[in-house]
């Protein structure tokens, strides 16, 4: 374990009071070693995205890379009205209707999909949430995928705003730097409200995934001009 307390607080420029709290609620990733806590480097870069955390550029480099997003939601889909009264009901009822990696029993999936929320919350939000598997579970990049799952009704999924869940990004991909960078497109996306009220208005797949195509080409544009 790379990191100590003092670390996340030079990272995030929080105070130790605030940390400690988010530990308390398991908000954070990290781990009791020796009666200290530690913290996994991968596991607070990810955090950092899913979380949309504002940072100074020396703390975090990932660029946008090379996975087309669109392609990953062609694979995964868009379900709607998906039910259920807490966390697990919700992420079974989704498995249930997704597209799901061949070779995997959807019942294995569910509990990987668990235990990652036992570990930390996925939700990020603004009433988003992303599921995913702490290590990847997709052998071949050409299975990996994302589905969007709009709820039937709000779910609390134990946001640090405390907002309930209306809309969840399932991912299955195939590497861990695969899934940084895709769950870094999805944080820029989320950061745009006209994305986000397209997800509170359930729109249709061809509506989401042409808005993000767009996205992209705004990106990669930025991207070779240096601009951020």
């Amino acid at each position: 374990m790379e990191l100590k307390i003092k670390d996340i607080v030079e990272l995030l420029q929080v105070n130790e009071k605030t940390v400690y709290r988010w530990i308390k609620d398991k908000k954070i990733p990290c781990y009791r070693i020796n009666h200290q806590y530690r913290f996994n480097r991968a596991e607070i870069n990810e955090w950092i995205l899913s979380n949309k955390i504002e940072l100074s550029s020396s703390l975090i480099n990932l660029g946008l890379g090379d996975h087309n997003l669109p392609r990953l939601l062609e694979s995964g889909g868009i379900v709607a009205s998906i039910v259920g009264d807490n966390v697990g009901e919700v992420i079974t009822n989704a498995v249930e209707l997704i597209p799901t990696p061949p070779g995997l029993k959807k019942e294995d999936i569910v509990l990987a999909l668990m235990r990652r929320e036992e570990l930390m919350p996925t939700a990020v939000g603004k009433g988003i949430a992303i599921p995913h598997p702490r290590n990847p579970i997709v052998t071949d990049p050409k299975n990996a995928s994302v589905s969007i799952c709009y709820l039937e009704r709000p779910a609390d999924f134990h946001a640090l705003d405390g907002e309930p869940v209306h809309t969840l990004f399932i991912l299955f991909t195939a590497t861990p730097r695969m899934h940084l960078e895709v769950l870094s497109k999805i944080s820029h996306l989320c950061r745009s409200d006209l994305f986000l009220e397209k997800l509170r208005a359930r729109a249709p797949k061809d509506e989401v995934i042409n808005f993000i195509r767009e996205k992209e080409k705004e990106w990669r544009s930025k991207e070779s001009t240096g601009n951020d």
